[in-house]
C-alpha cells in the first residue's frame, strides 16, 4: 500500500470518528483556534516519537540490533542476594538465562536452576578479579553485566561517618570499575554484549541527607557515558549495548526510614518487579540507553536546564521533607 492511501485511509478514520462525536464538539473542533492547539499537539507528539526514534539509534550506533537468543547468553549481577538485584535474577532465570551472582552475602534462599553464586567483596580489585577468572573457568565469557549492588544511608556531611560515605562510593560507584575491567574485555572479543548501570533519579538532583548517594550515582551515570564512548570509539565494538537505569524511591531495606515514615513521605516509591521489569525488557530487547523508572519522571533528567530559581525550589522542597523524616527517625529511635 503506497504511503499516500495510508494517509487517507488515516483521514478517513478521523473523519469517521469525528461525526460520531457530539454536535457541541464537533462545533468546537471547527473553531480555528481549537484547530491551532490540535495541530501543534499532534505536531508535538510526532516531534517526540521522530526524537525518541533517533536517540534509540544513535544508543545503538545505528546498527541492527541482533535477535535475542538467551542460549548464547551468561550473566552477571552483582548484589542478586536480595532487593533488585534478586528479582532481576529471577526474571532473567525465567528466560532462560544462566545467572551468576556476585556477592558478600551469601544467598539466604535456594539457588534457582542454572543460577550461580560466587561470594565477592566487589569493593576489593583482587575479589573481583579472582571470580572473574574462576567464572570464566567454570561458564565461559559472561555477555552481560549488570552493576546493581548499591549502598544508601542518611545523614548530613559532617554527621555521616567516613567509613559510610566511602562505602557508598566505593559501592556504587568504584566496583563498577573493578567489573567492567574483568568482564568488557571477553565482551569486546565477541562484539557482543550488554553492561547495564543500576543509577537513580538522585544522579540528575542532590538533596539534604544523602549527598553522598547523589555523588555515587551522578559518578554512576557519568561512568555510563564515559564508557560507552570508550566501547564506541576506542574499542570500536559497536554491538556492545550500555543502558543506565534510573528508578525513583524503592521498597527496599535501603529505604527502611523512609517506609516508617507512612504519610509524611510524599513521593512515589516502586516495588523491585517494576525496575527489574525495565531492566530485563532492556536487555531482550537488545537496546542500550538511558531508561527512567517510572517513565513519566522524565522531567527530572531536565532539571539542571531549569532556571536557578526552579531548581533550588526543586531542592528545597525535597530537602525539607529530609529534614522531616530526619526528625521522624529520632522520634522513633526514642
Amino acid at each position: 500500500m503506497s504511503s499516500q492511501k495510508q494517509v487517507q485511509l488515516c483521514l478517513d478514520a478521523a473523519q469517521s470518528m469525528v461525526t460520531r462525536l457530539p454536535p457541541s464538539v464537533q462545533r468546537a473542533l471547527v473553531n480555528p483556534y481549537v484547530k491551532k492547539g490540535v495541530a501543534f499537539l499532534v505536531a508535538l507528539r510526532l516531534l517526540k516519537g521522530f526524537s525518541g526514534y533517533l536517540s534509540k539509534r544513535a544508543q545503538n550506533s545505528w546498527l541492527t540490533i541482533d535477535r535475542w537468543d538467551p542460549k548464547r547468553e551468561l550473566a552477571v549481577i552483582t548484589g542478586g542476594c536480595g532487593g533488585i538485584g534478586k528479582k532481576i535474577m529471577e526474571d532473567l532465570n525465567k528466560k532462560n538465562v544462566k545467572v551468576i551472582i556476585l556477592d558478600i552475602k551469601e544467598p539466604d534462599f535456594p539457588l534457582p536452576p542454572n543460577v550461580f553464586f560466587y561470594k565477592t567483596d566487589i569493593i576489593s580489585r583482587p575479589a573481583v578479579k579472582e571470580s572473574a577468572s574462576q567464572i570464566k573457568r567454570d561458564h565461559g565469557i559472561a555477555t552481560i553485566l549488570i552493576n546493581n549492588a548499591g549502598v544508601a544511608n542518611s545523614g548530613t556531611i559532617l554527621d555521616e561517618p567516613d567509613e559510610k560515605i566511602r562505602l557508598t562510593m566505593e559501592v556504587n560507584t568504584l566496583s563498577h570499575f573493578w567489573t567492567v575491567k574483568e568482564f568488557l574485555p571477553g565482551m569486546i572479543q565477541k562484539d557482543h554484549g550488554h553492561i547495564v548501570t543500576i543509577a537513580s533519579l538522585a544522579s540528575f538532583v542532590s538533596f539534604a541527607g544523602i549527598t553522598d548517594y547523589s555523588c555515587s550515582k551522578a559518578s554512576a551515570l557519568a561512568f555510563h557515558e564515559g564508557l560507552t564512548q570508550e566501547i564506541r570509539h576506542w574499542y570500536k565494538s559497536k554491538k556492545i549495548r550500555t543502558s543506565v537505569i534510573h528508578p525513583t524511591w524503592i521498597r527496599t531495606p535501603l529505604i527502611d526510614a523512609i517506609l516508617q515514615a507512612g504519610k509524611e513521605w510524599k513521593q512515589p516509591i516502586l516495588e523491585p518487579e517494576q525496575v527489574s521489569s525495565a531492566v530485563v525488557n532492556q536487555i531482550v530487547s537488545g537496546n542500550g540507553g538511558q531508561v527512567l523508572v517510572p517513565g513519566s519522571s522524565g522531567v527530572v533528567s531536565m532539571v539542571r536546564g531549569f532556571p536557578q530559581w526552579l531548581q533550588e525550589r526543586i531542592r528545597n522542597k525535597t530537602s525539607m521533607m529530609f529534614v522531616r523524616l530526619r526528625e521522624l527517625e529520632l522520634e522513633i529511635g526514642k
